[in-house]
């Protein structure tokens, strides 16, 4: 297992999971296979909220994106998403299969679509998501969405997983007009 150099190497139970997703996408499956077993094997990991280092749990002024492991193929990324107090992200899309698991706290996910040109509405009701919960984005299934921090009083935490070194991709923010805005999110810098 390789992981960004500042992650600790002997932590056990991230390790698993990096070893059994690499394990999975070796025999390249479809994205189904990969969103379905792919989140089974998160849910178990963020089930169990002993495992991420303290420097990777800290919030910031804004969320913070910190990554835990970059794949050397670039077929998958493992982050830590820490949500301040009432912290939001923009409307946005990924370009890649992703699944997002709840460690810590609680996050709502708006999913959002297009309902003709210049026109993003919101998809169905705003899904909660709660410790050792696990949802999946995907270009497939539906990839466009808002996360915010379901709390306005204390810090929460999400591992995301993406098909891709996510920091380096190129993606959008929205406007409620659906108006797109390119960015490349990378990632944040450790808080010392």
């Amino acid at each position: 297992m390789q992981t960004d150099p500042a992650v600790p190497t002997a932590v056990p139970r991230l390790g698993t999971f990096v070893d059994a997703l690499s394990a999975l996408l070796d025999g390249s499956p479809p994205e189904r296979e990969i969103l379905d077993t792919g989140g089974r094997m998160l849910g178990a990991l963020v089930s169990h909220d002993d495992w991420l280092p303290e420097p990777f749990a800290r919030p910031g002024d804004r969320y913070r994106q910190y990554a835990l492991h970059r794949d050397p193929g670039g077929r998958f990324s493992v982050v830590s998403f820490v949500w301040g107090p009432g912290q939001a992200t923009p409307i946005h899309d990924h370009t890649v299969w992703g699944l997002i698991g709840m460690l810590r706290g609680a996050e709502y996910s708006q999913g959002y679509r297009f309902a003709g040109p210049g026109r993003l509405v919101p998809s169905g009701e705003a899904v909660r998501l709660v410790p050792g919960q696990v949802e999946a984005v995907s270009p497939r299934i539906g990839d466009i969405h808002r996360v915010h921090n379901a709390f306005d009083d204390r810090v929460s935490i999400s591992i995301h997983v993406y098909g891709a070194d996510i920091g380096t991709v190129e993606r959008a923010t929205y406007g409620e007009n659906g108006s797109r805005k390119p960015f490349v999110s990378g990632y944040s810098p450790l808080l010392l």
